[in-house]
């Protein structure tokens, strides 16, 4: 009776450790391959550090070698001969999922896969022709490509690998552990962007340095935001206390000083298990112009996971919250946070892309073939608008940042509205209104109509001298509540 009852538990247990963490069966080797130990013989002096780092990981108690992973098919486009063997550089997702079946299939289902979709983006645009040009010549790319779209927006998106003749990867695309990299066997995407060869250590991807290389900077910097953060000044005065190389590391139950990325977005909680989907917790798309639901993203790009709607997202991310804070404090943070998405979304961004698109067809119907986009600074001022200054203030807001929220967001979108935005779109009516062509005139008619519209809401009328009485009243009467409450202290 009890041998059963301890086969019971046992097998409880184990259930249990599945539900919890991203678990792939597999049969595992009982001793290292003959190809992997002549992989060693010479990797272990030629490239000691490779195999210093390999004999760290998870893969040398599992008797998983070089072999394993490198190992390539015949008609494989980037397969070659070495030492006897045919075998590739690229180690790609498809590779990993022949062990780690979910984890990758939950990944090439995610948004970090189909980061190389940028390659066809405005940001693109900016890297291949504004700041770069043809002067990087390679065997994959005889006509030049830019050297600025390759060691910039490649390096964090992902190249589309170049194969050249035995194998050989073009040097334009490869090194490359960009997280939408697109590789030669067709999968999409990069494990190790995250899980650095070849340890593979579970510690380095949950600490938020990890998530860095990317995310940061003027037009995204999660990592400097996170740092300001009440959890990121927690996470550093108590890493020695986060448990990091705990195999299960159950938010609420291993640790409870701080959540790094990866905890709010990927990690196990007591209901959720380990995800590689890292936009399943996410409600909001904070990188269009305008506010975009995750979910219909997903569904642009055909992902399953379409059917997990915005609201659903939310909910998943509160599980997370409800680890460490009671619900009416991550209630009333959502509520604050998504005032501030509309608050983003109808006083910059709908006025701002109206005009923009109109201002463009000014200018287009006055220069005709001469004109090029960003080469006019109108293309630059709603550029930073919303790809800097206004991802800026909906990232801050979304992980507690406030000096983000306002000195690098709100005020930064205020300061550029008024004093560069509008002023640029008043010149271009005046240009399209003395162009001497009939159309140029039409449009800068219209815009000038959509511009005094739009400076006449309620949200911008104040610029004109025109703030709402009442308003003005209830905020004066707050300011001198405040003075006179301030004087007193001041007096005791």
């Amino acid at each position: 009776m009890k041998k059963l009852l301890y086969l019971l538990i046992i097998t409880v247990l184990v259930m249990a450790g599945t539900e919890a963490v991203a678990v792939t069966k597999i049969n595992i080797p009982q001793k290292l391959s003959k190809a992997s130990q002549e992989c060693i013989g010479c990797h272990a002096d030629s490239t000691v550090n490779i195999y210093q780092q390999w004999g760290y990981s998870k893969h040398y108690r599992a008797n998983v070698g070089c072999f394993e992973c490198h190992e390539a098919q015949k008609g494989d486009p980037d397969a070659f001969e070495h030492q006897g063997y045919l075998i590739s550089i690229i180690v790609s997702p498809k590779d990993c999922g022949k062990c780690h079946a979910r984890e990758v299939d939950e990944f090439e289902n995610s948004h970090h896969s189909k980061a190389g979709r940028i390659m066809g983006s405005l940001d693109n645009v900016l890297a291949e022709v504004v700041e770069g040009n043809r002067g990087m010549k390679t065997e994959g790319f005889p006509m030049g490509i830019s050297a600025a779209a390759v060691n910039g927006c490649w390096q964090c998106h992902g190249s589309v690998v170049r194969v050249l003749k035995d194998g050989r990867l073009d040097p334009a695309t490869w090194p490359n552990t960009g997280m939408g990299r697109v590789n030669p066997d067709g999968s999409e995407g990069s494990c190790t962007a995250c899980h650095q060869r070849h340890e593979f250590s579970v510690a380095q991807a949950r600490q938020p340095e990890n998530c860095g290389k990317c995310h940061m900077g003027p037009d995204h910097p999660q990592i400097e935001i996170y740092k300001e953060s009440k959890h990121g000044i927690n996470y550093y005065a108590n890493k020695d206390k986060m448990n990091l190389e705990s195999a299960k590391w159950v938010v609420g139950e291993d640790y409870f000083a701080a959540p790094t990325c990866a905890t709010c977005h990927m990690s196990a909680t007591k209901d959720m298990p380990v995800t590689h989907n890292v936009g399943l917790r996410i409600k909001w798309n904070n990188r269009p112009p305008l506010l975009k639901l995750a979910h219909e993203t997903d569904k642009r790009w055909n992902l399953p996971s379409a059917k997990i709607t915005g609201d659903q997202r939310r909910a998943n991310m509160e599980k997370v919250c409800a680890a460490c804070h009671n619900e009416d404090f991550y209630k009333a943070f959502f509520k604050q946070y998504e005032a501030q998405l509309q608050l983003y979304n109808e006083k910059w961004a709908k006025p701002g892309l109206k005009l923009y698109k109109k201002a463009t067809e000014v200018l287009k119907a006055v220069k005709g073939k001469e004109y090029a986009k960003f080469a006019q600074k109108i293309d630059y001022t709603w550029f930073e608008l919303w790809h800097h200054e206004g991802r800026r203030v909906r990232h801050g807001a979304s992980m507690m940042a406030p000096d983000y929220t306002q000195w690098h967001g709100n005020y930064d979108l205020a300061k550029n509205w008024y004093s560069e935005y509008i002023p640029e779109i008043r010149e271009i009516i005046e240009m399209g209104k003395h162009s001497g062509k009939g159309k140029a005139e039409r449009l800068a008619k219209e815009l000038e109509e959509m511009l005094e519209e739009i400076i006449n809401s309620d949200n911008h009328k104040w610029s004109i001298g025109k703030e709402d009485p009442a308003s003005k009243a209830e905020r004066e009467r707050r300011r001198r509540e405040f003075l006179k409450r301030y004087q007193q202290k001041v007096d005791m």
